[in-house]
């Protein structure tokens, strides 16, 4: 596990205290639990993309803010061999399972309002996730492997080669599928 999973909830601090923003106020605005944000603050609760999406909202800064470190105004070209830092999320305690792990592909790009990523998915038995909605657009393409999306009351098996492209507004849980290991390109698309 890369080390930026210990800097996201410091840099979702400091750009709350940059702000004069409480907890409580980031709460009321975020609509996420006090308790719920301290532990993220601390490094206690890696969370999923939706809940961190809400924060970024409620602190009016983009998503990118908390996983880069440099701001590129022109493009930004990212080569496999660099690609070695990675984050993971998961819905439960810093302990939990971690199933995912992201590789940002444009972690140095500023004012982006498109997250792209490369997602290595672990096989899991688990089949009792709890799903994350948010503003925007998700775009999923299966490079290797086999993925499950739970988008709503619905269920979606894709398999190399296959893509989706769905509302995020939606419940939605991106998970390989049983006990299969999975390689995803993903794009994420945040309003601003």
């Amino acid at each position: 596990m890369s080390q930026h999973n210990s800097v996201v909830g410091h840099k979702i601090k400091s750009v709350r205290e940059s702000k004069n923003l409480s907890v409580e106020e980031i709460s009321e605005r975020s609509g996420l639990a006090v308790e719920q944000i301290n532990s993220i603050e601390n490094d206690q609760h890696l969370p999923s993309l939706g809940p961190l999406i809400k924060i970024a909202r409620a602190l009016g800064v983009r998503l990118g803010t908390f996983l880069d470190d440099n701001d590129e105004l022109g493009p930004v070209v990212c080569r496999a061999e660099e690609r070695t830092d990675s984050i993971s999320f998961s819905n439960g305690t810093a302990d939990a399972r971690k199933h995912m792990e992201y590789h940002s592909l444009a972690k140095q790009k500023a004012g982006r309002h498109m997250e792209p990523f490369i997602i290595d998915i672990q096989p899991s038995e688990e089949r009792n996730f709890k799903s994350s909605a948010h503003e925007g657009e998700e775009f999923i393409y299966v490079m290797d492997g086999e993925v499950e999306i739970d988008y709503g009351k619905d269920k979606y098996l894709l398999k190399e080669g296959d893509s989706i492209f769905y509302d995020s507004i939606v419940e939605h849980h991106v998970h390989g599928a049983v006990g299969k290991s999975a390689k995803i390109l993903a794009v994420v698309y945040i309003p601003f």
